[in-house]
């Protein structure tokens, strides 16, 4: 998952790409989607439209609405690629149309990753994917 940071101008003032960065945006989608490696990818509203649920470990969930403090810490948008490797998502992220700003990369978890995953959590959740697909 390639993770696109917030940062003053796109959460606090609610600064939208130009016409000219939303398609130099669009030309580089559609070089990840003709390669085969881009399965979503999305730009985020201002935090100011969102809002957080905190749990504290009981029942009671508490709604907090935003406008979030620390907008570097903010994500504006986020692309799910599946590549080979990292050399592989580093060659595409380099090409990505930024000029400023920050992206943070990381790996999806998949039910082998997690030690405790018995036989019937993961069929499970293979059940669960296939349904959702449907979807």
């Amino acid at each position: 998952m390639v993770i696109v940071k917030s940062d003053e101008k796109s959460d606090v003032a609610g600064a939208q790409p130009s016409a000219e960065e939303l398609q130099e945006m669009g030309k580089f989608n559609e070089e990840l989607v003709k390669a085969g490696v881009m399965l979503a990818g999305e730009g985020l509203l201002p935090s100011a439209e969102g809002f957080r649920i905190q749990y504290s470990g009981t029942t009671e969930a508490r709604v907090v609405d935003g406008p979030f403090a620390e907008s570097k810490e903010l994500i504006a948008g986020f692309w799910i690629l599946q590549v080979k490797d990292r050399a592989e998502v580093v060659e595409w992220m380099k090409r990505a149309p930024f000029r400023e700003g920050e992206i943070e990369i990381r790996r999806i978890a998949e039910m082998e990753d997690f030690d405790n995953a018995t036989p019937e959590i993961v069929e499970h959740e293979r059940k669960l994917r296939e349904q959702a697909e449907e979807n």
